[in-house]
């Protein structure tokens, strides 16, 4: 049971006095007893501590003698007066009216006031003759015209059936009294607000607007009346329906009502109970579980008092919440309670309220919150601890909202205990706990060295040895199972700097059933104490898979909570802001809660220790997957993780996940270790057999071509076993599309081809300089002498193979001009028949073509490569003036063009060779026959001599005729569409477009096109209007003046009108 309160007493009549206590009333530190003798006493309340009252222990514990003068035990009150003629009846209610300085009494069936200060009596009102009960409230109005707050007191009195109203607004009483009839005699009075006042009467409870004196009766929902309608009957109503107690004598059960919190009342009739709002409605609450009707009821913030029948004289202290019982007080024959008002006291030091029985006057003095909160946790009663936290102001207590988080992970930690795995990660969720301390709670097959499970079996026998000899301990020791969650009783809970818990912490709690007698409910409450200590077994077998699935769903929330803050490469995405070192101490990031540290806020390194709980919740998240859920391990590691590299790659390598250790390895950047495992199963040198999939050279080259060009030396390292195993294969490598592949340092690349094999190299420039447009001289050299070294080696299976190398060798010649050609052309024997046509290429290169027509002509012997030759130079020559075209189109030269062709070298090489080589008539003739038009009449006749018959250059000149002929031909042409060219510009500009209007009618334009000169149209350049000056028109139809026009030279005319 908790001991929020303690009972004090601070009045006792003596013996001899016969007199009963009748009432009571506490204001400031006075408190007044009404006496059934109509006496009444004034007692001053002292403040005591346990020092005032054990003097003597501690002038023994000073060890020396005391002055004679040391001060006696200080009495709890002190009687300061005694007004035995206050009233001639017993004093049965006392109030005061603080602004007004006046004391109100109950006697006589009257109603008196009296000053507060003489206790003098004042007046008498008669209007109470017969008065039962009465009620007191103050409260600040503003005035509705001016806005100057106003404090304004009301006096409501029960006279039978009537509700007799008095009001003050400040010191002064105004107006006469109203009265308000009601159905039935009052029983009792409660003000739910500053105008509003509950009636409680043998029919029920009635709400009464004292204002507008309307009367709603309180309805209790779910009942129906008598005459069967759907409307509720008023609650506490005796009637048929209802219970009559005609076998108690006609005795009916008094209406009993407090004010709760803001807002909220409970009203009570015998066991019965309902809350209310401010405004009489029913709330959908419970009814308080009562073992019997009270006596009376009170709130002293922030629990509900309910006091027993004097014949059991017990005092009960309740959760107005949860509705629980926290503490029963025994105090013989008490029969009322006074809780001090509201606005006398402040609402959490209303605490210090009276019991009173005939004899005796109790003052209740109560722990402070933050011990009240360790008892409710320490006894295991976490859904109490949250509902007191959530009802006490933030101020009264320090850390309110870590003090809610840490309760919170307690009791998920007992429904964990209690093999309730869904509800307690539920609950760490909404606590928002650290990840280490949820981790805690498993083996260490899934928290690692997190686990604190060894512990926990250390711990069974000393826990079992504390609950046979009954020790309070126990609760402590079964509370904190792991060093990770232990804390101290006094400390309990108290962890610094929690992020704020919302509203909805109030849906945790549990719900608790219906009691039928307060033995069976305190058996509960205290049985909940044993059932949170520890399991009954390890965790293991099915509860085990049960814990881990329940926690792979928080783990995953983590997760998402932690890739907010923080990146893949262990850096913050939003850099902490720059503290002083006073704001450091106070300074916390927003994903403190994930954080478990008890260092010094101005000492934690934030980013290390988050990107140590992200490691954490991967690799327990990973292991969690492993054990429960296999096939959701693949898209964990897959992806950006923080998984721990040794544990996975220890998990997945016992399972023989290989594919997928793979993988995770990839993703952590691992390459070595993948790439020798890939290795190792590709060459079937694992003592394991590995999977298919991983056999052979195909997946260590799909990995290495996933490698970005910087991790080259690792590349090249692994790249020489699938290359030799699988050289098409491997050099997929090098020569994938992709943008690796093409990033890569080439003349490493080159470099580690050619060790390896000159084909590969070879492939591979290839491949840079036709595809990938490489111009770097050194890769285009480097391709020659590879090619030079590999005809010179004769390591070809047949001839077919060597054409095929001689080929690309002279077609890359050819088509680079990036090479170094004088040191080719070196490089190339002149007497080896092989390589004729690649020096001819290498001179061509060089600029030196009658040297590459004399190889085609005379060492080579083939009159149509030479031919060819002479095409494609003189297109060459010819191309960056006029657009190339084929040798039988090509335009023909002017025919009095003097300059030489290369036809007009090969025809010379043809027709006068050098010695010891003869004339060479087939060829020549033809090539006069066929390329005619481009060699010059003077210098090739001087070629021909003068034996040749002109019969055989028949063809030669026929071409050069139709060669001038195209030329004048086309200069007529041209000239002839120019004229037509003209024509048409010089129409469009008399006559312009002719366009059609919006009615159809054809607009002419050009110079016949009209513009309108109107008053409103002006100069675009001086803004002048035209009047009759001469005006010149644009072809946009912008005009200017004459004069101006110079000035309008280069203005926009999209200004101009």
């Amino acid at each position: 049971m908790l001991s929020a309160f303690t009972a004090r007493p601070i009045i006792e009549l003596k013996p001899r006095d016969k007199s009963k206590i009748e009432s009571i009333l506490a204001y400031g530190n006075r408190v007044l007893v009404g006496l059934n003798t109509g006496s009444l006493r004034i007692y001053r309340v002292n403040e005591t501590t346990e020092d005032d009252e054990q003097p003597a222990r501690n002038g023994e514990q000073n060890g020396g003698d005391q002055p004679e003068s040391q001060a006696p035990k200080v009495k709890p009150v002190d009687l300061l007066r005694e007004e035995e003629k206050f009233s001639r009846r017993p004093v049965q209610q006392l109030a005061i009216i603080k602004e007004a300085s006046i004391l109100l009494s109950l006697s006589d069936s009257h109603v008196s006031v009296y000053d507060l200060q003489t206790y003098a009596l004042q007046e008498k009102l008669e209007r109470t003759k017969g008065a039962t009960t009465f009620a007191v409230t103050s409260n600040i109005v503003k005035d509705p015209e001016t806005g100057i707050p106003t404090i304004m007191s009301r006096l409501a009195v029960a006279v039978k059936r009537k509700i007799v109203l008095w009001t003050w607004q400040d010191m002064e009483l105004t107006g006469d009294a109203a009265e308000i009839t009601l159905v039935a005699s009052v029983k009792s009075l409660t003000w739910a607000t500053g105008t509003k006042i509950v009636a409680g009467m043998d029919p029920g409870f009635v709400m009464v607007n004292v204002e507008n004196q309307e009367v709603q009766d309180i309805i209790k929902p779910g009942q129906l009346s008598e005459a069967g309608g759907t409307g509720g009957t008023r609650f506490g109503a005796v009637s048929s329906s209802g219970m009559g107690y005609m076998g108690m004598g006609s005795w009916v059960p008094k209406p009993l009502a407090t004010r709760l919190q803001e807002g909220e009342l409970l009203l009570a009739k015998d066991v019965n109970s309902l809350f209310i709002d401010a405004d009489g409605n029913a709330l959908d609450r419970r009814q308080v579980p009562w073992p019997s009707a009270p006596e009376s009821l009170a709130y002293s913030y922030p629990y509900m008092l309910s006091l027993q029948p004097p014949a059991k004289g017990g005092l009960e202290v309740r959760n107005p919440d949860t509705l629980n019982l926290l503490q029963t007080i025994a105090l013989p024959n008490a029969n009322f309670l006074h809780v001090p008002q509201p606005n006398i006291s402040l609402a959490h030091a209303g605490k210090g309220f009276l019991v009173g029985s005939d004899r005796c006057v109790w003052r209740m003095g109560a722990q402070d919150y933050e011990s009240q909160i360790d008892e409710l946790v320490v006894n295991g009663r976490f859904d109490e601890a949250l509902s007191l936290l959530n009802m006490l102001e933030d101020t009264l207590l320090h850390d309110k909202e870590g003090r809610i988080r840490e309760i919170m992970m307690l009791k998920a930690q007992a429904l964990f205990e209690l093999r309730k795995f869904r509800e307690a990660m539920d609950l760490f969720t909404d606590a928002k706990a650290p990840p280490e301390r949820v981790v805690a709670l498993y083996p260490k097959s899934i928290a690692g060295d997190y686990s604190s499970t060894e512990s926990v079996k250390d711990d069974e026998s000393v826990v079992d040895e504390e609950e046979t000899n009954g020790d309070k301990a126990v609760a402590e020791n079964k509370e904190a199972p792991a060093p990770v969650q232990t804390i101290g009783r006094a400390m309990m809970g108290r962890l610094v700097g929690h992020q704020k818990v919302d509203s909805e912490t109030a849906s945790i709690r549990s719900s608790v059933k219906d009691t039928k007698d307060d033995a069976a409910e305190t058996a509960s409450i205290r049985g909940k104490t044993s059932e949170t200590i520890l399991p009954e077994k390890t965790l293991d077998g099915k509860d085990l898979k049960l814990a881990v699935h329940a926690l792979q769903s928080y783990l995953a929330q983590c997760r998402v909570q932690i890739k907010r803050y923080i990146d893949i490469d262990g850096t913050l995405n939003e850099p902490l802001p720059q503290q002083s070192e006073s704001q450091a101490e106070d300074y916390k990031p927003p994903f403190h809660h994930l954080i478990h540290t008890s260092a010094p806020l101005a000492q934690i390194d934030w980013a290390a220790e988050l990107l140590k709980v992200a490691r954490l919740v991967d690799t327990t998240l990973f292991r969690a997957y492993m054990l429960a859920s296999p096939g959701l391990a693949g898209p964990l590691f897959r992806l950006p993780n923080f998984c721990e590299p040794e544990v996975v790659q220890e998990k997945l390598y016992e399972t023989g996940r290989y594919a997928d250790l793979i993988d995770f390895l990839h993703g952590k950047k691992l390459h070595r270790e993948a790439l020798e495992l890939l290795a190792k199963f590709g060459k079937n040198e694992s003592s394991k057999e590995g999977p298919e999939t991983l056999q052979g050279p195909q997946r260590t080259v799909g990995y290495l071509q996933q490698l970005p060009p910087e991790m080259i030396d690792l590349i090249l390292e692994f790249a020489e076993w699938p290359l030799r195993t699988d050289p098409k294969l491997g050099m997929e490598i090098f020569l994938a599309d992709t943008e690796n592949a093409e990033t890569l340092p080439r003349h490493k690349v080159v470099d580690f081809l050619e060790k390896i094999d000159a084909k590969l190299a070879v492939k591979y420039l290839e491949h840079i300089i036709e595809e990938l447009n490489d111009l770097t001289p050194e890769f285009h050299q480097k391709l020659v002498d590879l090619f030079l070294e590999k005809l010179r080696a004769h390591e070809f299976a047949d001839d077919e193979e060597k054409a095929r190398w001689r080929e690309r060798l002279q077609e890359f010649l050819q088509t680079s001009t990036n090479y170094n050609t004088m040191r080719v052309f070196r490089q190339l024997p002149a007497d080896d028949a092989d390589y004729y046509e690649a020096r001819a290429i290498v001179l061509s290169k060089m600029g030196n073509h009658k040297q590459a027509l004399q190889i085609y002509v005379f060492d080579m012997k083939d009159y149509q490569k030479a031919e060819e030759y002479c095409n494609q130079t003189y297109l060459s020559m010819t191309q960056p003036a006029a657009p190339a075209r084929s040798s039988s189109t090509a335009p023909a030269t002017s025919p009095y063009d003097d300059e030489p062709s290369i036809y007009h070298v090969l025809l010379s090489l043809y027709l006068s060779p050098p010695h010891p080589h003869t004339s060479n008539w087939p060829p020549a003739l033809d090539l006069l026959s066929r390329h005619g038009a481009r060699l010059p009449a003077n210098t090739t006749l001087d070629l021909v001599p003068p034996s040749l018959p002109v019969k055989d250059l028949e063809s030669y000149f026929r071409g050069r005729i139709r060669g001038a002929n195209s030329l004048m031909n086309e200069e007529r042409i041209v000239a002839r569409l120019r004229a037509v060219e003209k024509v048409e510009v010089e129409a469009a500009v008399l006559l312009g477009e002719e366009k059609v209007d919006a009615h159809g009618r054809h607009v002419p334009g050009g110079l016949n096109r009209r513009v309108v000169i109107n008053e409103e149209r002006h100069c675009a350049v001086c803004h002048k209007r035209f009047g009759g000056s001469a005006i010149r028109v644009y072809p946009d139809n912008s005009v200017v003046h004459s004069g101006c026009l110079r000035g309008s030279v280069g203005r926009k005319a999209a200004g101009w009108r």
